[in-house]
């Protein structure tokens, strides 16, 4: 019988399958169906800190003057009319959300400053949930704000939140920083019990007829899965912190891979976007069948079965790897 059960943030579940935060987190419905489905663990959707600020007003002042200077610059503003699930449904969400199924719910806040919604963190484990998700999303536009003064806030809120919090922690950034290995080195010692590698780089469109910046949202493709694999594979044995993948997780395979990098977890939603929740018990499935087939005898077996932890020198190893790449190609290549 092959074993499944890997262990993340000191929970254990039944499989690495976790299924991320989606349209699908929202509906306590939804979330028992991918349990059903096989999903090892479910993170919820963001609680927003502009949810929160807009809870004491905060957010309407910035609005009010984002709209004073000037009608293209207040559509980068979020409209927040539409979002379902205020501070307090949220908690709620949560509740019902545990009583409703075994497996880890995970909660998940976004933002990038530590503010009065620490206390949010805190009534987020009150609710129930099983472990927070920091989903940091933070780009900077200021050319005066330094790339050190970015990673200062990020593992200072970091710092803050899990001296406040009893529950796990793990901490979802984006790939694009100078020095990656550096700034989870930081994150790892300032406590996060894991990393969830990468939130993606979501850029807006331009509408020229309406003179509107407007959401362009594309669900993943498995080639986005590439450079979680690269890094996941290059921190593996490096850090303490369990580390997720997300990202590109469209099937048995790629949930594979993921595991021989290192991490803890594949998190998949948009492959359940376009498939369905059903689809996710067929990429368990087809894990089983290719485990089975190679006499895998465990997850645990494999993680980190291919990483870099064995190269003396990764960023030699990197650059090898980097020039055999580019000496690949042909130009008849495309045209077989």
């Amino acid at each position: 019988m092959i074993d499944l059960t890997t262990s993340y943030l000191g929970l254990t579940l039944k499989n690495p399958l976790v299924a991320s935060p989606s349209p699908f987190s929202e509906d306590v419905g939804k979330i028992r169906q991918m349990e059903d489905a096989g999903a090892g663990a479910v993170v919820l959707h963001s609680l927003f800190e502009e949810q929160i600020n807009l809870e004491s007003h905060e957010l309407d002042r910035a609005l009010s003057y984002a709209e004073e200077r000037s009608a293209e610059a207040f559509s980068y503003f979020p409209n927040l009319a539409g979002v379902k699930l205020g501070p307090d449904e949220y908690l709620e969400h949560i509740r019902k959300a545990r009583a409703a199924v075994q497996i880890p719910v995970i909660a998940s806040l976004n933002g990038v400053s530590t503010g009065g919604w620490i206390r949010y963190a805190r009534q987020m484990e009150e609710a129930g949930a099983s472990a927070l998700e920091l989903n940091i999303y933070f780009v900077s536009s200021n050319p005066d704000l330094a790339g050190s003064e970015v990673e200062k806030q990020y593992v200072g809120l970091v710092r803050d939140v899990k001296a406040n919090l009893g529950i796990p922690v793990a901490v979802k950034v984006g790939p694009y920083f100078s020095s990656m290995a550096n700034l989870a080195k930081q994150l790892d010692e300032a406590g996060a019990d894991g990393l969830v590698l990468f939130n993606r780089f979501y850029q807006p469109d331009f509408d020229l007829e309406a003179l509107e910046v407007v959401p362009n949202l594309v669900l993943s493709t498995p080639y986005e899965l590439l450079l979680r694999l690269h890094w996941v594979a290059i921190l593996y044995g490096r850090i303490k912190a369990d580390m997720a993948i997300t990202g590109g997780v469209h099937s048995g395979q790629d949930g594979l891979k993921a595991m021989m990098a290192g991490a803890k977890v594949a998190m998949m939603t948009s492959a359940l976007l376009k498939h369905g929740i059903p689809y996710l018990g067929l990429v368990r499935d087809e894990m089983v069948k290719w485990m089975d087939e190679h006499e895998y005898e465990s997850i645990r077996q494999m993680q980190g079965s291919m990483s870099q932890r064995s190269v003396a020198e990764p960023a030699a190893f990197l650059r090898a790897n980097y020039m055999k790449v580019l000496s690949s190609y042909s130009s008849g290549s495309f045209l077989r």
